[in-house]
């Protein structure tokens, strides 16, 4: 490693406790996304928090519960932000002790650099490079743009961060950094893959006949996804592209299955491009200095034109609940923030733009609430507060375990009927009323005597 890059490091090594010195009362500071949260430099701030006043905290996707939120539980200090909704934040959110921010994903690095001032950047990154390098690892989205606005940047070393290859904007220069901290190298936070229940296997049945050779992939978090793409892995599928949002498990299971070779990828041909990962270690070690997998920031990997390149891209995410007038909630259960829009409308919008692409939202026709009641995922109205994901002029698909939909071009009542037919049987004569009462509902045979 060139001398003079080593010695620019060791000028701006120092503690956690020293580099946060120089947050200031109404400061706006970036955490950092996903995995990468900045446990030493939080923990150093929150030892100073009721010095300060009017702190903004900001992340994407809180993966630890942050210290200084921890230590000012009344929110006289410090106010606590997140661009997508992790647990951690719902909990926060709960207690009032945490917002969110309303975005369209592959906006956010141009509304940050055009409207977001950060003063100071908190990031985790793997160990300088031999050319001065500090790689971003598992979370490209947004860090570049809030590094390219911040006043001051700080960053915490942890051994454990896997290289990650771009793409663009994966890395920092050293030269470019004020301050280093060699942080604890705690281990990073894995993050399973959920069980597949049965209803996940009945709903990925039906999307994966969408599937054809030489398509390209994007899969949305949860178990259905990850299940989608164990099968994918299972069937005799070919020449498979992945151009997605968020890298997972099941993606190095495609890959060693040799379903995945990106060779009809219009874009990025041959390589898995992504803006972050998330999943358990198997993924964490491929990924690692993986020529294979190209990391980008949001604003390319999730723009719709960009996401339109590839052809027969199957953009497969999941809801929370769909109205009749076919409007997506994947983000909420009425007023209460439970997750984030994400890149689900990037990737359904960018997916109809796409040579025989399909965007699929998925879900159970049903669920149980905390009285024992089955209720419908597929209801006549969403919930009073629920927020619109996918509005009904861009749903394309839509799959339960009943069968899958296409919306396009369809009136409100071919959707409503539609719709129905994906509800669960016991629940339909409800809906069919209810679709009646709003004037969407055309008596056919199929239901009337």
């Amino acid at each position: 490693m060139p001398l003079n890059f080593i010695q620019e490091y060791r000028s701006r090594l120092t503690t956690a406790e020293n580099a946060v010195k120089v947050v200031k009362s109404g400061d706006h500071v970036f955490y950092g996304e996903f995995v990468l949260f900045p446990r030493s430099l939080d923990a150093a701030l929150a030892n100073r928090i009721e010095e300060l006043k009017n702190v903004e905290i900001r992340g994407v996707c809180f993966t630890q519960f942050p210290k200084v939120v921890e230590k000012d539980p009344l929110r006289k200090h410090v106010i606590a932000s997140d661009y997508h909704f992790s647990g951690i934040s719902r909990r926060l959110h709960d207690k009032n002790l945490c917002n969110y921010v309303p975005i369209t994903y592959h906006q956010s690095p141009r509304f940050i650099r055009k409207y977001i001032e950060p003063d100071v950047a908190f990031i985790t990154t793997a160990p300088m490079d031999k050319n001065g390098y500090l790689n971003y690892g598992l979370a490209n989205s947004v860090t570049g743009a809030n590094l390219s606005k911040a006043k001051k940047i700080i960053v915490e070393i942890n051994e454990n961060v896997p290289y990650c290859l771009g793409g663009n904007f994966e890395s920092i220069h050293v030269s470019k950094v004020d301050f280093i901290v060699e942080g604890s190298n705690f281990p990073l936070i894995e993050v399973p893959p959920v069980p597949p229940k049965e209803v996940d296997r009945q709903i990925a049945g039906h999307i994966l006949k969408e599937i054809e050779d030489g398509a390209t992939l994007q899969l949305g978090i949860g178990g259905l996804p990850n299940l989608i793409g164990q099968l994918i892995a299972e069937s005799d599928l070919k020449d498979i592209g992945i151009h997605t949002e968020m890298l997972v498990d099941s993606c190095v299971d495609l890959y060693e299955s040799g379903r995945v070779t990106g060779r009809n990828k219009n874009i990025d041909h041959f390589k898995m491009a992504y803006t972050f990962a998330m999943g358990t270690k198997k993924l964490y070690d491929f990924l690692h200095l993986n020529p294979g997998c190209a990391s980008y920031p949001v604003n390319y990997v999730n723009d719709p034109r960009i996401v339109a390149l590839n052809p027969k891209v199957m953009a497969i995410n999941n809801a929370v609940e769909v109205d009749l007038f076919s409007q997506v909630c994947s983000e909420s259960s009425g007023y209460r923030q439970i997750s984030g829009t994400g890149g689900q409308f990037d990737f359904i919008f960018g997916a109809f733009n796409s040579k025989g692409g399909k965007g699929i939202i998925a879900l159970t026709s049903t669920y149980t609430d905390k009285d024992g009641t089955l209720k419908s995922r597929i209801v006549p109205t969403l919930q009073p507060g629920a927020i619109v994901t996918v509005p009904r002029s861009i749903t394309h698909y839509v799959a339960t375990e009943y069968g899958i939909a296409m919306l396009k071009g369809k009136s409100t009542w071919q959707r409503a009927e539609a719709l129905i037919n994906l509800a669960h049987p016991d629940l339909r004569e409800e809906l069919i009323r209810e679709a009646d009462k709003m004037h969407i509902w055309v008596k056919s045979n199929k239901y009337d005597a």
